[in-house]
């Protein structure tokens, strides 16, 4: 099939067009808004329908809902193919979720169960992927400096989200909402495997909320986005994470060598070493390869679902250290392809155990590796999103 590919610039993909094409698959891209941020929905329509017009296609396809792609393939009427690799994503509760031509596919179960009812039969569970041979070559051409750079006891890549919180612009809360949202946050953080905060909050909370909190989020077409989702997720869930993040960066530094690789502020964490960013094509696998723990800290908003870094880490034939994740036991068995913790306590604990084990260490990242190489690779993963996306056109 010929499929036409919208690109933004996440980092997936390259990895998915990589995945599109080793199925037999043709794949022509758009890729103006890589580099012009400032495009408008009706200058991206006019690309996207010129494109279509002089080069029609199968499908279109792009990482993370756009309402306005939805909107041209509905006119064209060719299905849309979207694949979600973030969490909140507020694109999903456009009115546009509901066309026909929609194949939305969303890797966390609890944001599935939120859009699906909006468009029955035209949305799909679908977890992450990982490119394994990409991620390979690049650890094979690495230098022996390279290795040497990016060994680490312990590391993190990623954002702490303390620079980027907009929770933080919370202004002169009254004192019985702020001791509410702080003692809903502490119980938040102590709880893996489940997202409490949207049920706990009540509509009088959300509006006072809203009275605080300038430039409250406010989706600006039609959608079905209700501010509570928005309290809970784009703000309370956010700032959760970067809590959560500088307590493992502090708890951590403070017994063992931590190494983070981030644009975020580390001044008020003195014992990790900040690196920096690091490239995610031909940095990060090695970082991941010669870490002897590989972190993964998943951001709140993403309540069941398994992040990409998850895929990465054990693709490169890292040792991962998570926090638990509801949909974890589906598709890697713990203790054999990755380690869990169930709480700070259990972080720290595991830590120290793994840095001293290597020969278990080592025996666990290598039974990942196979697994994401047998299970879970794009192609694979493709496939599966082919036939579910086609399914009812052959029924």
């Amino acid at each position: 099939m010929r499929l036409l590919f919208y690109r933004y610039g996440s980092i997936c993909e390259p990895d998915v067009i990589d995945g599109f094409q080793e199925l037999g698959h043709t794949v022509a891209e758009i890729t103006t808004e890589i580099t012009n941020k400032s495009l408008s929905p009706q200058e991206s329509i006019q690309i996207v329908s010129n494109t279509l017009l002089e080069h029609p296609a199968d499908f279109v396809f792009s990482i993370n809902f756009f309402p306005f792609l939805s909107e041209v393939c509905n006119i064209f009427k060719i299905p849309y193919l979207c694949w979600s690799v973030d969490s909140p994503v507020m694109e999903l509760f456009a009115t546009s979720i509901t066309h026909p031509c929609n194949r939305i596919f969303l890797f966390d179960r609890a944001q599935y169960g939120e859009i699906e009812p909006l468009n029955p039969g035209h949305v799909f569970h679908l977890p992450l992927a990982v490119n394994i041979k990409q991620k390979q070559g690049s650890i094979c051409a690495a230098s022996a400096h390279a290795r040497r750079k990016f060994s680490s006891d312990i590391s993190f890549v990623g954002s702490l989200y303390t620079e980027k919180c907009p929770y933080d612009r919370l202004d002169n809360p009254p004192d019985y909402l702020l001791g509410y949202l702080n003692g809903l946050m502490e119980a938040q953080l102590r709880i893996y495997g489940g997202f409490l905060v949207e049920d706990l909050l009540t509509d009088e909370m959300v509006e006072e909320f809203k009275a605080h909190l300038p430039g409250f989020f406010t989706y600006p077409f039609d959608s079905y986005l209700t501010d509570k989702k928005t309290t809970a997720q784009l703000y309370i869930g956010s700032k959760i994470s970067a809590m959560e993040r500088l307590r493992v960066m502090e708890l951590l530094s403070a017994r063992f060598a931590v190494d983070l690789y981030t644009a975020s502020d580390t001044s008020s964490l003195p014992h990790v070493r900040n690196c920096g960013l690091a490239k995610t094509l031909e940095e990060m696998p090695i970082i991941f390869h010669n870490s002897k723990i590989n972190l993964n800290i998943t951001s709140k908003p993403i309540r069941s679902g398994l992040p990409l870094r998850i895929f990465d880490i054990l693709g490169c034939g890292g040792f991962l250290l998570t926090n638990f994740q509801p949909e974890l036991p589906e598709f890697f068995t713990p203790d054999e392809d990755l380690v869990y913790y169930e709480n700070l306590e259990d972080l720290a604990a595991k830590a120290e155990y793994y840095l001293h084990h290597e020969s278990r260490r080592k025996e666990i990242a290598e039974h990942g590796f196979e697994t994401v190489k047998t299970y879970h690779t794009y192609p694979i993963r493709l496939e599966q999103m082919l036939g579910m996306a086609f399914r009812q056109d052959v029924d």
